[in-house]
């Protein structure tokens, strides 16, 4: 996730898209190219919700005669955090697709792998920071979750902000950080408190009215080395951080506001300045009526469905990179639309229900090599709108927008910021507003862009880019290795 994977998708890894499944006892060998990248990236499945549990982090760190932009921490520590169901999540995942509603929410979320101690029958394998006072530490952190955005913090303790998704950024120093699935933030943590146990905690950032969430904490603690008297307690919920309330979408935008490209001599930036293709896409959570039987479980009896551009996504049978690859017909379209195919208040909260319904398809938007290239998406108040964290493959861009509300051409581009905005894989589209986002298309082949949170994503929240090749021979598609999956 996030490896830019140079002229090379075919190692890139999400289903019917890139490549075929590994089928059960097959093999593939990933070749993973490495180019720009430096700092926290991270590695999962792309296979139904096999994500839930397969994923690790990628550690990139700077090339040989280079340092930090920031002094040199003492230690190092990934923390990563997930989402657990105590019953096997292929079983959750057909149970969604089965009834057409909502999945079973999660057990408990986790920090390295454990709940931690405000768990049941937990509290034993809680994970542990050991620090010494004085010294300074990165945390990289992870947000495996599904489907969930969290707010992070660690008691009595700020937080620095140097970096995120494997690029610098401005030290933005903060009593907690906001991160969606599929984001990496790297953050340094000076151990300049009195010598005791604190937690370290992550919980539920949730908008979506028409959603339910888990709504526990995960806990971890951090603990000073030496020997000191009367520590605290670490399963008082009374000391416990202070973490903006769960639906907060100030504070959540807030943090992600103040986030700067370091855009330094060392670390220049390059925002596209002149836009050749400009795209403007609704995505939304939708519904389509129930036609398998009349207890659906969706909102009035239908079944949850999403959308970009009024298109709910529908995987091909075949890889669409070898479709292209080998120019086989009929496997996908290339009319996904630069505009939605009507214009409404899409922020209104009284939508007619027509509005509900999209169309099923496999389109895609097909991109010339090297054009410049802008995204605004609008966030809809369809089935009461959510947040939604939008990641493209094979690209990072520059986040220089966001707001609330519909995404006004005349005044919004006006407040762009163009000197140092955030350079990501990964951006949050706040509930019922806009991000744009600007890069150059400049990695030929077969992309996906999509909702990272998994339900959004199965519901159809997606879409593709194809990226042609440039002139020159180092500006072309790379074969494909001799083992690719079949379908």
């Amino acid at each position: 996730h996030g490896v830019l994977q140079p002229r090379y998708p075919w190692a890139d890894g999400p289903e019917y898209i890139t490549q075929c499944p590994i089928k059960p006892g097959g093999r593939f060998r990933q070749k993973i190219i490495f180019s720009t990248e430096e700092g926290t990236l991270w590695w999962h499945a792309h296979s139904d919700w096999s994500r839930a549990t397969v994923y690790g982090a990628i550690i990139i760190h700077p090339k040989v005669g280079t340092r930090y932009p920031f002094p040199k921490p003492d230690a190092e520590v990934p923390i990563i955090l997930g989402e657990w169901w105590k019953e096997d999540i292929t079983k959750v995942l057909q149970q969604m697709h089965d009834t057409g509603g909502d999945p079973n929410i999660s057990d408990a979320f986790t920090i390295n792998g454990q709940p931690g101690d405000l768990y049941p029958c937990s509290k034993q394998g809680t994970f542990k920071l050991t620090v010494d006072r004085g010294k300074t530490y990165l945390l990289r952190l992870i947000n495996a979750a599904m489907n969930i955005i969290l707010f992070f913090a660690i008691k009595k303790h700020n937080l620095t902000v140097v970096g995120v998704d494997a690029g610098y950024t401005k030290p933005l120093s903060s009593e907690y950080v906001t991160i969606s699935p599929g984001q990496t933030i790297d953050a340094l943590l000076s151990a300049n408190q009195k010598p005791d146990l604190y937690y370290m905690v992550a919980r539920a950032y949730s908008t979506g009215s028409n959603h339910h969430f888990d709504n526990t904490t995960t806990t971890a603690i951090v603990q000073y080395k030496g020997k000191y008297s009367n520590p605290t307690s670490s399963s008082s919920s009374s000391s416990l951080p202070s973490l903006p309330f769960y639906n907060d979408t100030n504070a959540a935008f807030s943090f992600l506001g103040g986030l700067k490209s370091l855009a330094d001599k060392k670390h220049p930036i390059d925002v596209p300045l002149h836009i050749r293709n400009r795209i403007f896409t609704t995505i939304s959570v939708n519904s389509f009526p129930c036609q398998d039987n009349n207890n659906c479980a969706g909102p009035n009896g239908t079944r949850f469905a999403a959308s970009m551009n009024n298109i709910s996504f529908v995987n091909p049978s075949t890889a669409l990179l070898q479709a292209y690859y080998q120019h086989t017909n009929g496997v996908y379209g290339d009319n996904f639309p630069d505009m939605p195919p009507f214009l409404f208040n899409f922020t209104d909260i009284f939508l007619p229900l027509n509005l509900e319904t999209p169309k099923r398809g496999t389109e895609v938007m097909v991109l010339d090599y090297n054009t410049t290239v802008e995204i605004v998406l609008q966030g809809t108040a369809l089935m009461g709108g959510i947040d939604h964290p939008i990641h493209l493959h094979g690209y990072n861009f520059y986040i220089v927008g966001f707001g609330l509300g519909n995404f006004d051409i005349y005044k919004d581009p006006l407040k762009y910021n163009l000197k140092d905005p955030p350079l990501r894989n990964t951006v949050s589209v706040p509930i019922n507003g806009w991000v744009t986002v600007r890069f150059k298309a400049d990695n030929p082949g077969v992309w996906l862009l999509h909702c990272h949170i998994d339900r959004h994503m199965t519901w159809g929240m997606k879409t593709v880019f194809i990226v042609k090749d440039g002139d020159q021979p180092e500006e072309r598609l790379l074969p494909p290795p001799p083992d690719m999956p079949r379908c």
